[in-house]
């Protein structure tokens, strides 16, 4: 969606592309139009608080004005000059009064044109048919390669966000394996380690941590100002043939239709293992999937009541359709070439707290790599961008490294714990069971 700026002979917010900072493409954030329409109408307020006043005082001038008119006539030379003074003071108070509230309304009726347009915007995009590769998309998606491309479009243009379109197909009894299964964690390593904490260098460590393709997620203590804080790496799918590893395939649908509801648990289980204490400010890192988690972390009422999540960063994560919770800063990293933060068909809210950065440098697989879901999508272009964002001056950019920095303090030797988690095994269905004594099979062959 397009920012918006106000020109300075007062006509209407126009929409004009999103900020750019050399390769990054900036939206949201304190710099962003929204936060400045929030500020904008927080000044008409005071503007008509201060119009309020003006009309007060009208009025007890109008009182001074008709006293002193009684007395006029037995002071002639004295007493219609100071009348004639109070009126025009009158006056000049209700021409204030009257400009300041035709200010306070003009900036009204442009908040209200610009948040019609992001209403519209805000719907769920309808693909056409050669953006849906059902058969060739990982894991849920590849599931519903049997629903055509024109229910899901309809379904989309009614109303429904993927995620809804993806809780309703994983309620299916033919997809029971994908559904949502408890998730157990099991303490693998403790070490200390030197760590300084950036941004890039927290998605480089996840990169690590997802070619492990086994589960794991990362839990880092902190020191920040004489207390402790925690980091939570979690990583993005990893295509593993086993149904145990709750980052696999069916862990898109679980993300994205059920807000991690088995996931989320387990990470609060692993911070409490770690030594977390309730009330301990917490940062979540997350890659594809892995960013979708996070992102829920930020919104699950029962996770926030223990921890005080204070910053969630995303690397090509569809989590438009996430609204988090007031106070939580959040900063999403996109590639112009990745698909896979659009596959939610919502565009991540432009907000105060939230900020989304698209990398807009064209990259390319080397050669005799593998491709995996496309260039745009490889973490180390993502770190690399968050290298770009630690450096830039813009405001919204700015804000957000600070309520990073702040968060995660300046490292050090820290403590990190790796976690297994584990999703647990599907439950036999006795109904779909063959029964134990079935008629013999006779051949029927040559029979018309």
């Amino acid at each position: 969606m397009a920012d918006a700026v106000s020109f300075g002979d007062g006509s209407a917010l126009q929409p004009l592309p999103p900020v750019r900072d050399g390769s990054l493409s900036i939206r949201g954030g304190v710099g962003g139009i929204s936060f400045q329409l929030e500020e904008l109408s927080r000044g008409a307020d005071q503007l008509d608080e201060v119009a309020q006043q003006l009309l007060e005082i009208e009025a007890e001038a109008r009182k001074v004005h008709d006293e002193l008119e009684m007395f006029a006539r037995n002071a002639v030379v004295s007493g219609y000059p100071a009348v004639n003074a109070v009126g025009e003071a009158r006056s000049d108070f209700g021409k204030v009064r009257e400009q300041l509230t035709g200010i306070s309304a003009q900036v009204r009726s442009s908040r209200r044109a610009y948040e019609d347009v992001e209403t519209r915007n805000a719907l769920p995009h309808v693909l056409r048919p050669d953006q849906i590769r059902w058969s060739g998309a990982p894991g849920v998606l590849a599931a519903g390669r049997d629903m055509t491309q024109e229910t899901y479009n309809r379904l989309i243009a009614t109303g429904y966000r993927v995620g809804d379109v993806l809780h309703e197909l994983l309620k299916s009894p033919f997809l029971e394996g994908m559904q949502p299964r408890p998730v157990t964690i099991e303490k693998m390593d403790e070490s200390v380690e030197e760590f300084r904490p950036t941004m890039a260098g927290s998605l480089r460590r996840l990169e690590k941590l997802h070619a492990l393709n086994d589960g794991e997620i990362e839990v880092i203590q902190l020191e920040n100002r004489g207390s402790a804080s925690w980091m939570v790496l979690i990583p993005g799918t990893q295509l593993e043939p086993s149904s145990s590893n709750p980052f696999d395939a069916a862990g898109v649908g679980e993300a994205l239709g059920y807000g991690s509801q088995e996931v989320i648990p387990a990470i609060g289980q692993a911070l409490e293992a770690a030594g977390a204490a309730a009330g301990d400010q917490v940062v979540a890192v997350g890659h594809s999937q892995g960013g979708i988690h996070a992102m829920n972390l930020a919104q699950d009422k029962a996770f926030l009541s223990e921890f005080d999540l204070k910053f969630v960063l995303t690397a090509g994560s569809p989590v438009g359709g996430i609204t988090s919770e007031p106070g939580i800063s959040a900063l999403h990293l996109e590639h112009i070439q990745d698909w896979v933060p659009g596959t939610d068909g919502a565009d991540n809210p432009d907000t105060k707290d939230r900020v989304t950065v698209t990398l807009t440098n064209p990259v390319e697989t080397p050669k005799g790599q593998d491709s995996g879901l496309g260039p745009g999508h490889d973490q180390e272009n993502y770190a690399a961008g968050a290298e770009l964002v630690s450096a830039s001056h813009d405001p919204s950019l700015l804000a957000s490294s600070a309520a990073f920095a702040g968060a995660v303090g300046s490292g050090g030797a820290v403590k990190v714990t790796h976690f297994k988690l584990k999703r647990q095994p599907m439950r036999q269905r006795k109904d779909i069971l063959p029964p134990k004594d079935l008629p013999e099979t006779r051949s029927v062959a040559g029979a018309r």
